[in-house]
C-alpha cells in the first residue's frame, strides 16, 4: 500500500518509528482540533476547571446580588451607601474581566458563533421579553416592550454579544487598551448614546474586557500570592474610607456606567476623567478581591458554572420583593433588616446557581437549536475523520 503522501512516481519509502511527543506538544502532523485539545483550558467539556476561576465568577455574582439588594435600602443609611459604592465599584468589572480572559480563544469559527448566538443572544431576546412582560404584569409599570432597551440585567447579555463578535479585532490592533479607554471616553461625553442598545454600558464596561482578553495564566498567579492578599487589606480599608466620605457627595450613576457627564449634571470634560478614575479604581479593586478568592475547591466552586443563570434569575426574585413591598418592611429594623436582606439574597442566588435550577432553565440559557443551522462540512469531516479507523501505513 502506498503513503497517501508519497507524491506520483516515486516509490514509497517505510515511515520512521512514530515518537511520542513531549508532553503538551503536539506531534507534527496533529490536526487543529488535536493540538486545542492539548492545550489546558478550563470549562470546555471533558476537561478539568480551574477552581479559582469557579470561585471567583460565585464570589462576583454573589456580589452583583447583594448589591442589588442594598440599593433600595441604602437611602439614609450612610454605612450601606458606603459599602454599596465600594461594591459598585469592581463588582461588575471584575466578571466582566473574567468573562474577557475566557474570551480570547473566540474567532469567528462556525462552531463558536453558534455558541455565542444560543448561548448569549438567544437568552438575550428570551430574558428581555421575560423580564418586559414581569414589569408590565407583576410591577403594574405601563412601558414599551422592546428588544433595543435593555432592561435591568439584560444589557450585560447584550455587551457581551458585541464585546465577544468584536474579539477578534482587539486580536490585531497594536494599542488594544488605550483604544478601548478612548472609546469609553468618548461614550461618556455623548448624551443620548445609551438610548438605543445600552450603548453607553457597552463603550464604558468596554475597557474591562479588553483587558481580560490581553491577560494571562501568569498574570492571575500574580494577584494569588501571600503578599497581595496583605497589600489588599489597606487597599479596601481606604476604599471604605474614600467611599465614606464621598457617599453624600457623589451620584451614584457614575458607577453604572450608562450615563454621560452632561447627562449626570456635570461639565463634558469631567467624563473622561471619571472615566480615568473609575476605570483605575475598579481594576485596583479588582485585583485586591481575586487575590483572597481560593484557589482549592470549595462548597461553592460547582457553582461557578452557573453564575450566569443566577445572575439572570435573581432579578426576578429582587423586583418580585420590591413590587411587594419586602424592601419596606426590611427598612424597618435598621441594620439587621439589612444583614436579613444580605443573608437571603447570597442564600437566593447560591440556589439558582445549582444543577436542579440549571437543568430546568437550560432551555432558555442554553438552547441547542440544531434546527436553526446548517452542519458546517469542515465540523463533519472532522466527526468522520475521528470515526474512520487508522490507515495501516507502509512498512508498519
Amino acid at each position: 500500500m502506498f503513503d497517501a503522501a508519497s507524491s506520483p512516481g516515486q516509490n514509497p519509502r517505510p515511515l520512521p518509528p512514530a515518537q511520542s511527543p513531549a508532553d503538551g506538544v503536539p506531534g507534527p502532523r496533529a490536526p487543529q482540533r488535536a493540538r486545542e485539545e492539548q492545550q489546558p483550558k478550563t470549562g470546555r467539556p471533558g476537561k478539568p476547571r480551574d477552581p479559582f476561576f469557579d470561585n471567583a465568577k460565585f464570589m462576583a455574582i454573589a456580589l452583583v446580588a447583594i448589591g442589588h439588594s442594598w440599593s433600595p435600602l441604602k437611602t439614609d443609611h450612610r454605612v450601606l451607601e458606603d459599602l454599596y459604592n465600594v461594591v459598585y465599584t469592581f463588582h461588575m468589572p471584575a466578571f466582566i474581566v473574567i468573562s474577557g480572559y475566557f474570551s480570547r480563544s473566540f474567532d469567528m469559527r462556525p462552531d463558536r458563533l453558534k455558541r455565542l448566538v444560543t448561548g448569549v443572544a438567544v437568552p438575550y431576546v428570551l430574558f428581555q421579553l421575560a423580564y418586559s412582560l414581569f414589569k408590565r404584569y407583576a410591577g403594574h409599570i405601563d412601558g414599551p416592550i422592546s428588544l433595543f432597551s435593555p432592561y435591568y440585567l439584560t444589557w450585560f447579555l447584550l455587551a457581551l454579544f458585541v464585546w465577544r463578535l468584536t474579539s477578534p479585532l482587539w486580536k490585531l490592533v497594536r494599542r488594544p487598551l488605550p483604544v478601548a479607554l478612548g472609546l469609553a471616553m468618548l461614550g461618556s461625553v455623548t448624551p443620548g448614546v445609551d438610548d438605543s442598545l445600552d450603548f453607553g454600558r457597552v463603550l464604558q464596561f468596554l475597557p474591562c474586557f479588553v483587558l481580560g482578553l490581553l491577560l494571562r495564566p501568569e498574570h492571575f498567579t500574580m494577584m494569588r500570592t501571600r503578599r497581595m492578599r496583605l497589600l489588599s487589606v489597606p487597599v479596601f480599608a481606604a476604599a471604605l474610607v474614600i467611599g465614606w466620605w464621598t457617599a453624600p457627595h457623589m451620584n451614584d450613576n457614575w458607577f453604572y456606567r450608562q450615563d454621560s457627564a452632561q447627562e449626570l449634571g456635570a461639565p463634558w470634560w469631567i467624563g473622561p476623567l471619571m472615566t480615568l478614575a473609575m476605570f483605575g479604581c475598579a481594576m485596583l479593586l479588582t485585583a485586591c478581591f481575586l487575590a483572597w478568592v481560593p484557589g482549592r475547591r470549595t462548597w461553592f466552586t460547582a457553582l461557578g458554572a452557573g453564575t450566569l443563570y443566577g445572575y439572570l434569575l435573581h432579578g426576578f426574585v429582587i423586583k418580585s420583593v420590591l413590587f411587594l413591598g419586602g424592601f419596606d418592611i426590611a427598612q424597618r429594623y435598621g441594620g439587621y433588616g439589612s444583614a436579613a436582606v444580605t443573608v437571603l439574597a447570597v442564600a437566593t442566588v447560591t440556589v439558582l446557581c445549582t444543577k436542579p435550577v440549571q437543568r430546568v432553565f437550560r432551555f432558555a440559557m442554553e438552547p441547542e437549536m440544531a434546527w436553526a443551522f446548517k452542519q458546517d462540512a469542515t465540523e463533519l469531516a472532522r466527526e468522520r475523520q475521528r470515526k474512520e479507523p487508522e490507515p495501516v501505513r507502509a512498512g508498519a
